[in-house]
């Protein structure tokens, strides 16, 4: 990959996380990187091929992630800190999740899920040690992710916010956990 071609993808990337797709005009991302609209049809010739480069780029930085949270080992400050070094991608997944019905971002959403998903599972029994089938704890951490995503915005993306949210998280974890048992 060229020096300006990652350019343009990391310019459409941090682009689309804020503002989805709607906010990848060509004019204004030339505008942005300092690199002439020519440029952009040279290296990408439609917005469809830039768009297909893009969401490979967030599998590829969602196999980051899931790499530093198999080394993580508590949720708090492991996995708080890692989320806030990827705020960009956290955003652009939620913009994925808004958009997912259009099938090559549900495509690319399922796939970062599931390069991310079964560390953060694995992590978050280790670190909470709650007593939950495999099952139990798969669709609690859909509804978690649904509802984290909801939330998310890029101003609350910050230790103070994630700290309380993961604290509710493993609170309502452990009642339902109660809940069940008895």
């Amino acid at each position: 990959m060229t020096e300006k071609t990652e350019i343009w993808i990391i310019k459409g990337y941090e682009t689309f996380a804020l503002l989805g797709e709607k906010g990848l005009i060509i004019e204004q991302l030339a505008k942005e990187v300092g690199i002439s609209k020519s440029s952009f049809y040279h290296h990408f010739a439609d917005l469809d091929l830039f768009l297909e480069k893009i969401l490979l780029h967030h599998l590829y930085k969602s196999s980051i992630i899931a790499e530093k949270e198999r080394k993580a080992e508590k949720i708090n400050p492991d996995l708080i800190n890692i989320l806030i070094d990827h705020k960009t991608d956290l955003l652009f997944n939620r913009q994925l999740r808004i958009n997912s019905n259009i099938s090559n971002f549900k495509d690319t959403l399922i796939k970062s899920n599931k390069i991310i998903g079964t560390d953060f599972i694995n992590l978050w029994l280790a670190d909470t040690k709650v007593n939950l089938t495999p099952k139990q704890t798969e669709g609690i951490f859909e509804l978690a992710m649904e509802n984290f995503y909801l939330q998310i915005n890029q101003d609350n993306i910050n230790k103070e916010w994630l700290t309380t949210y993961f604290d509710n998280l493993i609170r309502i974890t452990r009642n339902f956990e109660t809940t069940i048992v008895r």
